[in-house]
């Protein structure tokens, strides 16, 4: 190996709920280091989730899980050739696409619905643990792109 290896810094849970998942949706959110910020546009968020009845932190976990893939795809040169070649998904990686394909599609979503960013994140958490929505699509598509290139998996490093 060239370098040392890196050390993993571990996320603090958050102050309401305790939950680090929750702590590091705050930290994506998070522009220009204004935490507060971020903070009270997920709490609001989960406010909007509980008024509907749901378990806010069951909810975005069960997104979390929906959403994560399973397989990728990754370029691999192989004689002078680049081939997609499908392969799977580590956790810490799973848990940081999962989260910023979700942000994605709640800022995509329209400003006539919705009116916040909180209600677009809470509309978009919904959709996710229930197997719809933009965040969900993006996974298929992936999933779909790695089963197209299945041939080439015998090029894994």
């Amino acid at each position: 190996m060239r370098h040392k290896k890196v050390q993993k810094r571990v996320i603090e849970p958050d102050i309401m709920y305790g939950n680090p998942l929750v702590a590091k949706l705050i930290n994506y959110i998070m522009i220009d280091g204004k935490k507060t910020v971020a903070q009270k546009q997920v709490y609001s968020a989960f406010d909007i989730l509980s008024e509907k009845g749901e378990k806010p932190v069951e909810l975005f976990e069960k997104a979390m899980q929906t959403v994560g893939p399973k397989i990728e795809v990754k370029a691999r040169r192989v004689g002078g050739a680049n081939y997609q070649v499908p392969v799977e998904v580590k956790a810490d990686r799973r848990v940081a696409l999962a989260l910023r394909w979700i942000l994605e599609a709640a800022g995509k979503r329209s400003n006539k619905e919705y009116h916040t960013f909180a209600e677009k994140l809470a509309a978009e958490l919904i959709d996710a643990s229930k197997n719809e929505g933009e965040a969900v699509r993006k996974r298929e598509l992936m999933l779909k792109q790695a089963e197209a290139n299945r041939a080439f998996s015998s090029f894994r490093w």
